[in-house]
């Protein structure tokens, strides 16, 4: 018998709320973290809007004294803050700075997309061309690097396991969470802190403006933007954030009689090699199929047992494809298809970010009983005209929701799927 793992915290700071009572808030209420930043008109960007939490300036401060704030970009920022809650949020406390109890059951996984490179940009490079370096400080390097992250995350935690940072494209914060779920599986860890964190920076989001795969037709209409599974979708916009959940095993976890979320049932991870049709920008569907039936093996359940999809779906030419290639890894038809979501609508595309932001989603789901709309997608793509009653338009209630499937698929053709089960003891 496999380890049962069960979410026993959450913290999430995201585009349009910080904390989970105000996330839940948004996501009934279909709520968009979309806004128009001026930064972006004036760098000549074709798309300016995105989406950015707000005032975390001012949240983050509640957080960290002045020497952690220090050596805190926006996308170590977002993490922390995100895991600080999460912990809490499991019932734990944070450690003073000089108590040396080290908490060797627990781990940190945790990743971005691309990272730092607001702090390489505006302060490593600039600094360094002009013959400055003397006056860089001592905390770049640890904003710069890639396991900056989980490394500020498990000094805030006192985590003495496995701490890692990976880095994954847009399927970053699946892995991480499917990652942490083996750890626990294997007894390697009793607990991990996992998610995924990306900066707000247009020196992450120009390349892919200058692929012309934002969306750029929305400007004077933020809101609007985000339009995943719609005829007028325009491309991705782009998005930024973090979020952390606490996994644990199900035996620690009933001893400490901690409050559980929801249980991670199945998770699997593939490339589609960029081969049959699939490329660096593109997914072998092949590659998809085969993710999504690895994952719903992982879990032990039938195919048809699946209620809901939260997709990655990112309102660009992929999206018709997707949902024909969970159609035909779920074999399901359009009538018995399972009903169809996208979080990308209310947040934009987080990047690294996105599946663990997303995740928080479909755990408050299963644990309230609701389905959150896919906002901007009632001009359904005349491709997948026959899955539109699948796709929610309002919020739904629904009790009886159990089961959810999780994608992330992202550049490399690397694809990820989490299979989230409502919690129920037997």
């Amino acid at each position: 018998m496999k380890k049962r793992i069960v979410i026993t915290g959450m913290g999430v700071a995201a585009p349009n709320a910080h904390g989970l009572d105000d996330y839940e808030k948004a996501l009934r209420g279909g709520v968009s973290g979309i806004r128009f930043i001026p930064q972006l008109k004036e760098l000549n960007f074709g798309c300016q809007i995105a989406g950015i939490p707000e005032n975390f300036d001012e949240i983050r401060p509640r957080y960290f004294d002045q020497e952690k704030l220090l050596s805190m970009n926006d996308n170590i920022g977002y993490a922390s803050v995100a895991a600080v809650d999460a912990w809490k949020d499991a019932g734990f406390s944070l450690k003073r700075d000089d108590d040396d109890d080290v908490d060797w059951d627990t781990g940190v996984i945790t990743g971005s997309g691309i990272g730092g490179m607001d702090t390489i940009a505006k302060t490593l490079v600039p600094v360094i061309n002009e013959g400055k370096v003397k006056r860089l400080g001592s905390s770049v390097v640890e904003q710069v690097m890639g396991s900056g992250t989980s490394a500020r995350i498990s000094g805030l935690l006192a985590t003495g396991n496995q701490v890692t940072s990976n880095s994954s494209a847009c399927s970053t914060g699946n892995e991480a969470i499917i990652d942490a779920m083996w750890r626990i599986r294997t007894g390697l860890a009793k607990r991990m802190v996992a998610g995924g964190s990306e900066g707000a920076t247009p020196y992450i989001w120009g390349g892919f403006d200058a692929m012309r795969v934002l969306c750029r037709k929305f400007n004077d209409n933020p809101a609007a933007g985000s339009r995943p599974l719609s005829a007028t979708a325009n491309g991705f916009v782009p998005g930024s954030g973090g979020a952390m959940l606490v996994l644990e095993d199900l035996e620690t976890a009933l001893e400490r009689k901690a409050r559980i979320y929801a249980e991670i049932i199945g998770g699997y991870v593939n490339c589609g090699g960029q081969r049959m049709g699939g490329s660096m920008t593109a997914p072998n569907p092949e590659g998809v199929r085969r993710c999504i039936r690895g994952a719903v093996a992982d879990a032990g359940i039938n195919p048809v047992e699946v209620d809901a999809i939260n997709g990655h779906l990112t309102a660009t030419y992929a999206d018709p494809h997707e949902v024909k290639n969970w159609m035909d890894a779920l074999e399901r038809t359009p009538e018995s298809f399972p009903y169809i979501q996208s979080t990308k609508s209310l947040v934009g595309h987080c990047l690294g970010a996105a599946g663990a932001i997303e995740s928080v989603a479909v755990v408050l789901e299963l644990y309230k009983g609701f389905l959150h709309p896919s906002i901007n997608s009632e001009d359904v793509h005349p491709d997948i005209e026959k899955f539109a009653p699948k796709i929610p338009q309002k919020c739904l209630e629904i009790p009886g929701l159990k089961i959810i499937a999780k994608a992330g698929f992202g550049f490399g053709d690397v694809n990820s799927c989490i299979i989230f089960k409502k919690w129920e003891e037997k």
